[in-house]
């Protein structure tokens, strides 16, 4: 599903160059669960970036769903994330001028599907907001944001779904509910998961953990055993 070979990513700071990835190489198959861990500056916002192809990298190379991100446009790029890739972020990434359901629908309309506005129904029915379909973002609490932000990802059916640090505006106990939620969703629709995380427990319900510090990768392990 995803596969990077010795990706860096550097920026530009002042008169220096800062190096924020250093040589990373990484294989994710179908249908994983994998949490991206590490303490804060290690590159793990940067990392899940590249590998969804919204950053470009400094050096090596990334395949998503079989094609070479180096060898697209961002047009092309863009077209391959409708098709195959969902998001969730910390900030729930809503339009504040549609409502909960339009948001939802938003995807889908832009790939032609004709019946946006029963699926993005049917999907925040599944999170638990069927009653709150004409409400805007403003009107919604943070969970329930994340929860429509949830239905919108998993109603385009992604290959792939990237998540940042999904409950991190939230407080404990709904980002448990959140949580509960993403996996029960990500198990019955077969996705895989691609999660950045600094909680702990959350991490350990992914198959499979790997760990970045100052920009490199030091630890890829699985539940019942280390990572190939």
């Amino acid at each position: 599903m995803i596969r990077a070979k010795q990706v860096s990513k550097r920026v530009r700071v002042a008169d220096a160059e800062l190096s924020i990835l250093k040589g990373s190489d990484l294989e994710i198959k179908s249908g994983e669960s994998v949490a991206i861990i590490g303490p804060s500056g290690s590159g793990k916002s940067t990392l899940l970036g590249l590998l969804a192809g919204l950053d470009d990298v400094s050096d090596g190379d990334i395949w998503l769903c079989g094609e070479h991100l180096n060898a697209l446009d961002e047009d092309q790029r863009a077209e391959l994330r409708a098709r195959h890739v969902g998001f969730v972020f910390q900030s729930f990434q809503l339009l504040p001028g549609l409502t909960a359901l339009e948001n939802v629908m938003m995807p889908l309309e832009l790939r032609g599907d004709k019946k946006a506005a029963s699926t993005a129904a049917e999907f925040l029915e599944r999170v638990g907001l069927a009653h709150r379909l004409d409400h805007y973002p403003r009107q919604l609490s943070g969970g329930e944001q994340q929860r429509v932000a949830l239905a919108r990802a998993f109603a385009a059916k992604p290959s792939i779904l990237f998540a940042d640090e999904p409950t991190g505006n939230l407080d404990a106990a709904t980002g448990t509910s959140i949580n509960d939620l993403l996996f029960t969703m990500n198990r019955e629709s077969g996705t895989t998961l691609v999660l950045v995380t600094h909680e702990p427990n959350l991490a350990k319900r992914c198959d499979r953990r790997i760990t970045l510090a100052a920009g490199e990768i030091v630890g890829d392990d699985r539940i019942n055993g280390t990572a190939d």
